[in-house]
């Protein structure tokens, strides 16, 4: 593996590849720590010490750090992946999309509609976050938001730029660099404040650091082990291929298999929950005070409770099974085969090969999907463990660490590395050097 590394290293359009991406990583944590106009670093500051979880966690992870200074960039690529989101139901449902997506150049015109979407998304996300620190921090963290116009008007280009400027950044990274832009920004989030989150956990709390230690060394190997089996977890379905006989030659005839993955989609489902959970307190504290909203607020703000932590394990599941089987119909197996003058043995070609591929994909995808959502739900059990070993103790440290460093955060760093590290492997092979994964 470290000679594969130095290989990719001597190539110097990979090593260029690897430059360009430290290069636009560098940028945007420069842009993540300029500040919104305007905002009062005391009262944010007061904001994060009484509120070191939940919301306030998610939005920073996918931030990349910026919420932590409330920069411009604090929206992140969020309102870029609740966009991508929105699309993605609405194609199977909405005939015209689907044409679209169907016909040549479809695809661009659908990102295109998405960098539109995203614009409105991040306007509503700037005002719903203002509105939701306001509340959880008990003052304005930008005095006179709402009330000045021109102020108003000032946080919110700059906050929508900024969320445009983090998707340009992604982009770049995937044309220009190695791996997906927007899910390496969003890594380098993570490995960014994973250290902070480590002192943290070892130095704050009640639980005594040693077991603290321990029990993040546990979460962290043991997850790191399963994550990798089952990224790695393949289906193998056998496919034949038919005789043709040309003059004297004889072509095809062949016997070669599909991979179907347990987890195709990587961490994306993971992604996209982080991002949708944080929407109900978000749009919650966009009306005034009530009943209804300071609950939504308390449930999904917080991030904390048996309601917040089913709702997530239920939507990571139902994620996954939504992106497989959207991947699943735009690869297009059954008719690809049927083309090529492929088939799997026993089942008759067209329909009911693409209905087999179907059942088999969603059976595997299942043991892949409730792996994801316990993986996601890591930190709520590091803290019922907690409240079980600790009942007169203030809890909640290690599961917060748990949350950064492991379960949804951990996923998306081994898919991150792993994704990466098979473009690298790509690069290699391309030029006949032997790559490092196997």
């Amino acid at each position: 593996m470290i000679e594969a590394l130095r290989n990719a290293w001597r190539l110097p359009d990979v090593r260029n590849k690897l430059l360009i991406t430290g290069l636009i990583l560098v940028v945007y944590q420069f842009a993540a720590h300029v500040p919104v106009v305007g905002v009062n670093p005391s009262a944010l500051e007061a904001l994060f010490a009484s509120q070191q979880s939940g919301l306030l966690g998610v939005l920073n992870l996918l931030s990349g750090g910026a919420v932590r200074n409330f920069s411009v960039m604090a929206n992140g690529v969020y309102p870029y992946i609740t966009a991508s989101i929105i699309f993605q139901l609405l194609i199977p449902l909405v005939p015209a999309l689907e044409a679209i997506q169907k016909e040549p150049g479809g695809q661009e015109k659908i990102q295109r509609y998405t960098y539109y979407l995203a614009i409105p998304m991040a306007l509503l996300q700037a005002i719903g976050q203002i509105q939701i620190f306001n509340v959880l921090g008990g003052r304005p963290i930008i005095d006179g938001f709402g009330s000045d116009l021109l102020l108003t008007a000032s946080v919110l280009v700059t906050m929508t730029a900024g969320t445009m400027f983090a998707i340009w950044l992604g982009e770049l990274i995937t044309e220009q660099g190695i791996g997906n832009g927007l899910s390496i920004i969003i890594f380098a989030g993570i490995v960014a404040q994973a250290p902070s989150s480590l002192v943290q956990l070892l130095t704050s709390g009640t639980q005594p650091a040693l077991y603290n230690l321990l029990l993040f060394i546990v979460i962290v190997v043991v997850s790191v082990v399963v994550i990798v089996y089952i990224y790695e977890g393949v289906r193998r379905v056998p496919v034949q291929y038919g005789k043709r006989v040309r003059g004297r030659r004889q072509y095809g005839g062949g016997t070669t298999h599909i991979p179907l993955k347990v987890n195709a989609v990587g961490m994306i489902p993971l992604i996209f929950a982080q991002s949708f959970i944080t929407f109900p307190a978000i749009i919650a504290n966009l009306f005034p005070p009530g009943p209804v909203g300071d609950m939504i607020t308390q449930t999904f703000g917080n991030h904390q409770g048996l309601a917040y932590w089913l709702t997530f394990f239920l939507m990571v599941v139902g994620f996954t099974f939504l992106y497989t089987d959207i991947m699943v119909q735009q690869q297009n197996l059954a008719e690809n085969l049927q083309r090529n003058g492929g088939f799997i043995p026993g089942i008759r070609p067209g329909k009911r090969t693409q209905e087999y591929i179907v059942r088999v994909t969603r059976r595997i995808t299942l043991i892949g999907a409730l792996f994801l959502g316990v993986i996601a739900v890591v930190p709520g059990i590091v803290d019922l463990i907690n409240r079980l070993l600790f009942p007169l103790e203030t809890v909640g440290t290690a599961s917060n660490a748990a949350q950064v460093l492991s379960g949804s955060g951990l996923i998306i760093v081994v898919g991150v590395v792993i994704d990466t590290m098979r473009q690298i492997e790509a690069q290699l092979v391309m030029r006949n050097y032997e790559g490092f994964m196997g």
